[in-house]
């Protein structure tokens, strides 16, 4: 579905404006903030590109992973970064559209005002999965017959409040009727982890085999 499609690492995000032409870009060591828990998708492409960036470049790409708060506390603080073109970003839709419909102009950034979208470097839908050791259906159809024969007893698990998987599940559950218990992670890498051992029960997680690399991605 359209609506469950996540554009994951949407944007490369610069709190500043570009160097002149004449300054050597990057001076020194660049920072990539990931608003994720380290090893989830996101994770996965921002260290692609900084291993890119870093050996087109020459000097050091570091991600640092900043999860919490549905992205909210690692984009915050690229918002409020230095303005010295050293500090990019990693964000999704949770970032760029969920949080600033959710939030309004109570959100501590504004994306159109505090952020400069670079380039969009994948598309990644999401997916729904299953503890196959807690929940025996192996069809939606019987996935929707057992949530309402057990409302409020299964639990999905997000990347946080207010990520497309959170409402992913919250669409879902309006769509069929049924009723499940949400439990959000500072990232998807925790999560997955809780769901194969049984903490949880079902997610709809991003696919991490389907992605594709948008026709205008180029580095020079």
């Amino acid at each position: 579905m359209r609506l469950m499609r996540l554009i994951v690492a949407s944007a490369m995000l610069l709190a500043t404006p570009p160097t002149r032409a004449e300054e050597v870009y990057p001076s020194r060591q660049v920072s990539v903030i990931v608003p994720f828990a380290a090893g989830g998708t996101a994770d996965i492409f921002a260290r692609m590109v900084a291993n890119h960036l870093q050996a087109k470049l020459g000097k050091p790409f570091v991600v640092e992973n900043v999860g919490g708060a549905g992205s909210i506390v690692g984009v915050t603080r690229l918002a409020r970064s230095a303005a010295d073109g050293l500090t990019l970003g990693l964000a999704s839709t949770s970032a760029l559209a969920i949080n600033p419909s959710l939030y309004g102009p109570k959100l501590s950034y504004q994306p159109d005002k505090d952020l400069r979208p670079i380039m969009q470097i994948s598309v990644v839908p999401n997916v729904l999965v299953v503890n196959p050791d807690k929940i025996k259906a192996r069809t939606v159809p019987d996935l929707i017959a057992y949530l309402k024969a057990n409302p409020d007893k299964v639990s999905f698990g997000s990347a946080g409040v207010g990520t497309s998987q959170h409402l992913a599940g919250e669409l879902f559950q309006q769509m069929t009727g049924t009723k499940m218990v949400h439990v959000p992670y500072k990232g998807s890498s925790t999560m997955l982890t809780d769901l194969i051992s049984g903490q949880i029960d079902l997610a709809f997680d991003m696919c991490r085999c389907c992605c594709r690399k948008p026709r205008t991605a180029s580095w020079r």
